[in-house]
């Protein structure tokens, strides 16, 4: 199992290694960090919702969860219990991360551009803050 607070603390390093991917003009991975540290703040609200102190890491760990053993920000997002707040209140910067999918490792370099990563970085630290 991992902690909430190593969820947090690597929610917080894979945002901060995007930002410092982005003034490197690192864009393709910047974008990519930025969704994973979403995906990575949605696994802690999913603990805080389910009263959890830890979230599942291996396989034998998510025998009975296994909706919970997937990468998808939409799929995570439901299990959180704020996806109504956040499809609502913040629809606009969710439409932005929601486009995120682990596979985006595998595309060819050069596919993302600045803005891109901005826009990414932008709404990626506001739904964190909805998240609370």
């Amino acid at each position: 199992m991992i902690s909430i607070q190593e969820l947090k603390k690597n929610c917080k390093c894979r945002l901060k290694d995007a930002e410092v991917l982005l003034q490197d003009r690192r864009y393709d991975g910047a974008l990519y960090l930025c969704g994973y540290a979403l995906e990575l703040k949605l696994k802690v609200r999913i603990c805080r919702t389910l009263k959890w102190p830890e979230f599942p890491e291996t396989k034998k760990e998510f025998e009975n969860y296994q909706s919970l053993k997937t990468h998808s920000l939409d799929v995570l997002l439901s299990l959180t219990g704020r996806e109504s707040k956040i499809k609502t209140q913040h629809l606009t910067d969710w439409s932005i991360v929601a486009n995120w999918e682990p596979e985006m490792r595998y595309q060819p370099v050069g596919k993302i551009n600045r803005n891109d990563v901005i826009d990414m970085i932008s709404a990626t630290k506001r739904i964190l803050k909805a998240l609370i």
